[in-house]
């Protein structure tokens, strides 16, 4: 078992499957198979299990995948620390509202306290707009939800900090909603068009053959929530995001499939962008995804 094996592993993970991560790795799915067999004939157990056509972590699997993060972390540090760098200067880190609220104050909290010479500065804002400023050089990194307006600039560099499950919320006493035929309201609340959660919603009305008859924009999640409790429409949310929200009794949730409900979230860069304070925060992000809650 070696770094770069590990490495495979959890792109794997994290991508959802051996086509993406060959893809994130740049190498032959052949290549990437190769190396999960090895690690998997490495410490006598399956990491995986295929249910459909979906790979899915075992409890080994899972036990690794800790283990994985904090290693590849470590070595990220140590790296660092013989290279003689030190983390200075100012960090613009882009976010989505959501992912401000619900992952982001542990991991910034714990890299102030040990870079504190690095300036922080945090604002949110809907996916392809921060994929933009990104690209415009205005943040230097940004954590937004797959897909990003469809496919990710090429000019961006991405890595993927977890997955976001998502749920359809109505008014409490809305029938049950098995797919989109049995949403009563003709009504999304949502944020502005780019809004990674927003084209998800809107594309799982479509694979229906159902076309919403009105978009009510709103510029918070508190508001989106308020509102679908009253019955004015319907709004796709991270559950996590959810289980904060204080008036949540007020609600339903209506669970969606994998393919709606399963959102990465990714922390984008440009290319061309130092990555030295980048990489040190995505192992800050993904350190607290592994943390058990």
């Amino acid at each position: 078992m070696d770094l770069s094996d590990l490495t495979v592993f959890c792109t794997v993970v994290e991508a959802g499957g051996v086509t993406r991560a060959a893809e994130r790795l740049h190498r032959v799915q052949s290549n990437v198979t190769t190396r999960i067999r090895k690690l998997e004939q490495d410490l006598g157990v399956s990491l995986f299990e295929r249910e459909g056509r979906q790979l899915v972590l075992t409890a080994d699997g899972e036990r690794l995948l800790g283990y994985a993060r904090q290693l590849l972390g470590l070595a990220a540090a140590a790296r660092n620390e013989l290279a003689g760098q030190r983390l200075a200067g100012r960090f613009r880190l882009g976010s989505m509202e959501n992912t401000a609220a619900t992952r982001l104050p542990l991991p910034l909290s714990r890299f102030h306290r040990d870079y504190p010479e690095v300036e922080l500065e945090l604002s949110t804002g809907p996916s392809l707009p921060m994929c933009q400023r990104v690209l415009r050089g205005e943040v230097d990194a940004a954590l937004v939800a797959e897909p990003v307006g469809g496919e990710l600039d090429a000019r961006l560099d991405s890595r993927i900090i977890g997955v976001e499950e998502l749920v359809l919320v109505t008014a409490l006493d809305h029938p049950p909603v098995r797919d989109a035929r049995d949403v009563a309201q003709d009504t999304l609340l949502a944020f502005q068009p780019g809004c990674g959660y927003r084209q998800r919603l809107e594309d799982w009305f479509a694979s229906a053959g159902r076309l919403p008859q009105r978009q009510v924009e709103l510029s918070s999640y508190h508001a989106i929530l308020g509102c679908a409790a009253a019955g004015m429409g319907v709004a796709l949310v991270p559950d996590k995001l959810l289980d904060q929200y204080a008036g949540q009794a007020a609600l339903a949730r209506h669970r969606l499939p994998p393919a709606t409900a399963h959102a990465p979230t990714l922390l984008v860069w440009k290319r061309s962008q130092p990555r030295a304070v980048i990489a040190r925060f995505a192992d800050y992000l993904l350190d607290d995804e592994a943390t058990p809650s």
